[in-house]
């Protein structure tokens, strides 16, 4: 004989009761920035305004409160949107979706696909903003990273697990040597966010830089200039995540941001709109707060399972090597490569300046001979960048300084070195070779 009553108890165990949706109303905007009163949510949360007259939504993103008022900015145009306009709490954190079906796939700053190639089959859902390493549980950087760039392999030996930023101005040819290491670094996944770039940049960069082999393991988190700036945050959030998703199952990532300075831009616009103090620059303060932390999510894994290797691009505006962006990437990560307009000008490509570039970790991967080689090289090279207006214009009578004369009769050596096709990937151990050769012609 059944009994009803015990079975609907079983039953009403077994219900899942939603949560009621928490809602409140619109009552002022400036700008971008939406104030909303009688809810209450936290930094994070994920809204919708209600646009009355079209019967539409806007979602938004609390990133800021005073007293009982929440700061909302909209993550798309808020037209239509009017006072009193109800606001809905979706969501209490920010979470994105990830998977292995993400690997070849173009995705917006909510983890969106944009490719045309429809949805796709996430497995699991992680927070957006993760937390960096224990530093006591980091693995070493002990392996090195093959770049297939000459001058990076020989002057500025990088390791898996390293941080990196290439800094230059604009019009230098930083894409194309972003493009340069996307093909020939080896990396088990490659991850690239394109954050506050031109739009057009991106399909470019997908049909020309990466092609269908290379995009076949990369993903590519693109949120243009044109995106509000809170999905331009999350599109870098999300770049970092899915880079630690790969990497926390043992994979060797590859992980370029172009560009840092875009981000500081996203996080400069949320920051002045909800009332921070400006500082250097403009920057609030919580743009020099956000980038360190967000940096140190990348590098070797727990016990060395699984790496980020992390190159950020940093745009130094107006050429300005003391711009705080330039000067807080290059105190957080681990070198940098900078490039040069005076070389970009005499058609030398890629024009890294050595004098201004650092791997503060080459002394740890490399031989006492190849570092040695190494730092001999770096010294000729800038002995005669700094003595070549006098060369050129005859005024140096050869014989003064030795260590210049061997610096002139190596040059078109040195350049053959620094100087590399965009389309021509040399080896580690051939370009260690190379500049032992070089170097060993300098008589003792």
């Amino acid at each position: 004989m059944l009994d009803f009553a015990d079975d609907i108890d079983s039953q009403i165990t077994q219900l899942q009761v939603q949560p009621p949706l928490l809602s409140g109303k619109l009552v002022r905007m400036v700008g971008l920035t939406l104030e909303a009163k009688g809810i209450i949510a936290p930094l994070g949360a994920h809204c919708r305004v209600e646009n009355i007259d079209m019967g539409t939504y806007v979602d938004a993103e609390v990133v800021g409160f005073n007293d009982d008022v929440l700061y909302l900015m909209p993550f798309s145009e808020p037209t239509g949107i009017g006072p009193g306009a109800r606001v809905w709490v979706i969501s209490r954190h920010a979470k994105a979706s990830l998977g292995e079906a993400m690997l070849g796939r173009v995705v917006d700053g909510l983890g969106e696909p944009i490719d045309g190639r429809g949805p796709i089959a996430y497995s699991e859902q992680l927070g957006l903003e993760g937390l960096a390493i224990n530093p006591m549980e980091r693995g070493p950087i002990n392996k090195i990273l093959d770049t297939g760039i000459k001058a990076i392999n020989t002057c500025l030996t990088l390791g898996q697990g390293q941080r990196i930023g290439l800094v230059a101005g604009s019009g230098v040819g930083k894409s194309v040597l972003l493009g340069m290491l996307t093909r020939n670094t080896a990396a088990d996944v490659v991850v690239i966010g394109l954050i506050g770039e031109r739009g057009r940049e991106v399909q470019e960069f997908i049909q020309h830089t990466l092609g269908d082999k290379g995009l076949a393991k990369s993903v590519v988190v693109a949120a243009p200039a044109n995106v509000s700036p809170v999905l331009r945050l999350k599109a870098t959030y999300l770049t970092h995540l899915v880079a630690e998703y790969f990497r926390d199952r043992g994979k060797n990532v590859l992980m370029l941001c172009d560009s840092l300075t875009r981000v500081a831009h996203a996080q400069r616009e949320i920051g002045l709109a909800i009332g921070e103090p400006p500082t250097a620059k403009g920057y609030p303060p919580s743009v020099f707060a956000m980038l360190p932390r967000l940096i140190e999510r990348s590098g070797v894994g727990r016990h060395g399972h699984g790496s980020i290797t992390a190159m950020y691009t940093v745009l130094a505006e107006s050429d300005d090597r003391a711009d705080p962006i330039v000067d807080i990437a290059r105190a957080s990560l681990d070198g940098q490569v900078l490039l040069s307009r005076t070389l970009a000008d005499a058609a030398h490509y890629p024009a890294i300046d050595l004098s201004g570039s650092i791997s503060r970790v080459m002394s740890n991967l490399v031989n006492s001979d190849v570092l040695k080689a190494a730092n001999h090289f770096r010294r000729l090279w800038s002995l005669y960048q700094q003595n070549e207006d006098l060369i050129q214009v005859g005024a140096y009578e050869a014989g003064t300084n030795p260590d210049l004369d061997h610096a002139i009769r190596l040059r078109p050596g040195m350049e053959a070195i620094l100087r590399q096709a965009s389309d021509e990937s040399v080896p580690l151990e051939q370009s260690q070779k190379l500049i032992m050769q070089l170097v060993a012609q300098v008589k003792p």
